[in-house]
């Protein structure tokens, strides 16, 4: 079992991640066109192209290097409070990456700390129908399941982030355009949960590619 990422694993990880972000465009577009603004599909894959972009360009000495290079294009090239909230939830990480392998503490911890950023910056809270509503289950499972190594970690992470995206749909939205829908914006899932989870699933489906390589 890979309990440890390399940088370049790590890369990898993200490079799938943002690939996911982008092949899901139209569905981001959609869920956000029934409470939002609709563009939340377009400024995600601006985001995460350039995120791409970057990542090959730029070397990195540890994670966090990574992790706030896909922060700071996505602030860069998304547009919106999307932007800024999934940059920031990178950089948050980022800080506490500085290591040269990623094992399955560490990530749990990138999580949580990308997590506090975010609450940070955009004052929401989990409850309110926002990517929070995906991210805070899913650092707390990698936190619980962290002990049973890095794959049963993000697995655990992106099934809590899909059960978070879920329960957004009986949620009543505190920030956004979806908040001036007031009940009218039940049934519907967050956008940023969603991505929130596609993220997170991509990063747990490569752990499991480079188990099996």
């Amino acid at each position: 079992m890979t309990e440890r990422l390399s940088l370049d694993q790590t890369k990898a990880a993200l490079l799938a991640a943002a690939d996911a972000i982008i092949a899901a465009t139209d569905r981001l577009t959609k869920a956000d066109q029934a409470i939002g603004d609709g563009d939340h599909g377009l400024g995600m894959a601006r985001g995460f192209k350039a995120a791409k972009e970057a990542l090959d360009k730029k070397p990195a000495a540890h994670h966090g290097d990574l992790f706030k290079t896909v922060g700071m294009a996505i602030v860069s090239t998304s547009g919106g409070a999307s932007g800024a909230v999934f940059g920031t939830f990178f950089t948050g990480a980022a800080k506490v990456l500085t290591v040269e392998t990623l094992d399955a503490s560490t990530y749990a911890v990138a999580l949580a700390e990308g997590q506090k950023a975010v609450q940070a910056r955009g004052k929401a809270e989990p409850g309110h129908k926002t990517m929070l509503d995906a991210l805070a289950p899913a650092a707390e499972a990698a936190r619980a399941n962290e002990g049973a190594g890095l794959l049963a970690a993000a697995r655990a992470a992106a099934a809590a982030a899909e059960e978070g995206v879920e329960r957004t749909k009986d949620m009543v939205a505190q920030f956004g355009r979806a908040r001036t829908l007031g009940e009218r914006a039940l049934g519907h899932p967050d956008p940023g949960a969603i991505s929130i989870t596609i993220i997170l699933t991509a990063i747990a489906t490569s752990i499991e590619g480079f188990k099996e390589a």
